[in-house]
């Protein structure tokens, strides 16, 4: 897995999307692009990643392409609709684009000239994750661990819910 970090204006969701689609398909990737303000760390989006291979590998998948199954793994959310929430939408924003898959270098860097550049992981804060994950205060207090990995421990949880 590779991520690429950077900001982006989008004036069309839908155009992007197949942007990015197209880019994978050119590739044998999957690639698919977050918010940055939802995303808890590299391990939270390798989590997602890999949980949404093995779903593959099993055939237990839920989406038929398996960027969109990063993105449920990655919402910890079994719908669709409710995982858009953490893709990308209109307007300026920052995002962190995962590629996986067999020629992710060049795909990388495909997906790098559709974005300005920018250190964007890690960038989220406690109040959008707590509450895009419905972590609570109290939740967060009884454990030692930190937000990734409450929000790892969410992904993992999708797998038990099937």
């Amino acid at each position: 897995m590779k991520l690429v970090e950077g900001r982006v204006t989008i004036t069309d969701v839908n155009d992007f999307v197949a942007r990015l689609g197209s880019i994978g398909d050119e590739f044998d990737c999957a690639v698919q692009a977050f918010d940055a303000d939802y995303v808890a760390g590299r391990e939270h989006l390798q989590s997602a990643v890999n949980h949404a291979n093995r779903s593959f590998e099993r055939g237990e998948n839920v989406a038929h392409d398996r960027s969109v199954e990063i993105l449920l793994y990655a919402a910890g959310r079994r719908q669709i609709n409710q995982a858009l929430t953490m893709g990308v939408s209109e307007g300026e924003q920052r995002v962190v684009v995962v590629v996986d898959g067999e020629q992710e270098r060049p795909a990388t860097d495909a997906v790098s000239e559709l974005l300005t550049p920018a250190e964007t992981l890690g960038t989220a804060t406690r109040d959008s994750v707590f509450e895009f994950f419905d972590i609570s205060e109290r939740e967060a207090a009884t454990t030692t661990v930190d937000l990734s990995d409450l929000v790892c421990e969410r992904v993992a949880l999708l797998e038990v819910e099937k």
